[in-house]
């Protein structure tokens, strides 16, 4: 009977449990793992407006998650926001920390905003709440989002968020060029 691993994941947004399952099972596909969802603070701004400020709030999430379940195997942040000035840009940090301290990061790709959207945000909105102003939607940051949208499906939040987990996990796979 194989040792099942438990995955903690900083939010109870279910993209985001899902982008972390689905990227744990494809890196490691003969491995069983229980994943959980849970809400944590990001301890940054509700619309995170840089790089730093956005990987900081996925590291803030998985040290959160760490602390209020303390036997898992694994913890995962996923932080989303944006970058620019007039024109912005969408991406988003993953962040995963492993129980004997291993990290890994990496960062989706970014699309740039439509300027509706950028509009919104310079006023003081979230971006899902302007992608829901602008494209008549409700909810959209727990479904398929603005990139989801944007592309008519090509790819969603989920699978936005799940590449972006996979190659987090790349020092988890790959442990003897990332000691």
């Amino acid at each position: 009977m194989k040792e099942v691993k438990k995955v903690v994941v900083a939010s109870t947004n279910p993209v985001k449990v899902n982008a972390a399952r689905y990227g744990f099972e494809q890196m490691f596909p003969g491995e069983e793992f229980e994943f959980e969802g849970i809400p944590t603070s990001s301890g940054v701004s509700d619309q995170p407006k840089n790089s730093e400020e956005i990987f900081n709030g996925a590291k803030n999430r998985v040290q959160a998650a760490a602390q209020a379940v303390p036997a898992a195997d694994f913890w995962v942040g996923i932080e989303s926001g944006i970058e620019g000035n007039n024109e912005l840009e969408a991406f988003a940090w993953v962040v995963v920390r492993s129980k004997d301290g291993k990290v890994g990061r990496a960062r989706t790709g970014s699309f740039l905003l439509p300027p509706a959207i950028a509009k919104l945000i310079h006023e003081g909105k979230e971006l899902g709440e302007a992608d829901d102003i602008v494209f008549g939607r409700e909810n959209s940051k727990q479904k398929n989002g603005a990139v989801g949208f944007l592309t008519g499906d090509a790819t969603n939040r989920t699978k936005y968020y799940t590449d972006a987990v996979v190659l987090a996990l790349i020092p988890f796979k790959n442990r003897k060029y990332y000691s």
